[in-house]
């Protein structure tokens, strides 16, 4: 009996398309989820919301770049990548733009906002209603949403309630050490799945990799 419920939650996982990353959380992230993938302004953290949206239909509302650079980048990367909607939410009202998106998207789709730092420096019960409004919808539609936000000295006041809310957290970390640049992939949290014990070292280049270079001491 244990291994048919097991079962059933392997199946009823949806893919990232990050087949590094999908093996190591065994399989998916549990359909109706919220990631928040939090990373460093210097990363290459563009690389996974790419390849994201190759795994299924895709909204891409960007609050900082145009649409347009967005789908330049898109094009360049060439690889591991769909053809994502773009639409740029970043003006004077963007959180009612993005729940106009939101609410419209359909069964088993993604959701990427890059980046929610724009959405989390608006008001904060309004912001609470978006990301419980983005939950209800994930859940009702099995879609996975991913919430990019970057850290550093301006990371927003409300990202605590963002990585709260958030059933799943990819924390990337970059550390540039004279000509090395290692990147690594914590899991703390991972509601309705098994949070990683250990980091995963990752080679972002044109594409999210694994790093099999030794680590030395």
């Amino acid at each position: 009996m244990v291994w048919d419920l097991v079962w059933v939650s392997m199946a009823d996982r949806l893919r990232t398309g990050i087949e590094v990353l999908d093996r190591e959380i065994g399989g998916g992230i549990p359909g109706g989820s919220i990631v928040l993938l939090s990373a460093d302004p210097a990363s290459q953290s563009e690389l996974f919301l790419y390849e994201l949206t190759a795994a299924r239909p895709t909204l891409y509302l960007t609050t900082v770049r145009s649409d347009a650079a967005v789908r330049d980048s898109l094009d360049r990367i060439g690889t591991r990548t769909g053809n994502p909607t773009i639409r740029d939410v970043g003006g004077d009202n963007p959180l009612d733009q993005a729940n106009k998106f939101v609410s419209q998207l359909p069964e088993e789709s993604n959701l990427i906002v890059d980046v929610v730092d724009e959405l989390e420096r608006r008001d904060p019960s309004r912001f609470r209603a978006f990301l419980n409004d983005v939950q209800t919808h994930m859940i009702n539609t099995e879609g996975l949403a991913v919430l990019h936000g970057l850290k550093g000295e301006s990371t927003p006041a409300r990202r605590d309630m963002t990585t709260h809310m958030a059933d799943v957290v990819f924390d990337l970390q970059t550390n540039v050490d004279g000509a090395e640049i290692e990147n690594r992939l914590a899991v703390p949290k991972f509601r309705g799945g098994r949070a990683l014990e250990d980091t995963i070292k990752l080679k972002l280049a044109r594409e999210v990799d694994v790093d099999t270079s030794r680590d030395i001491a």
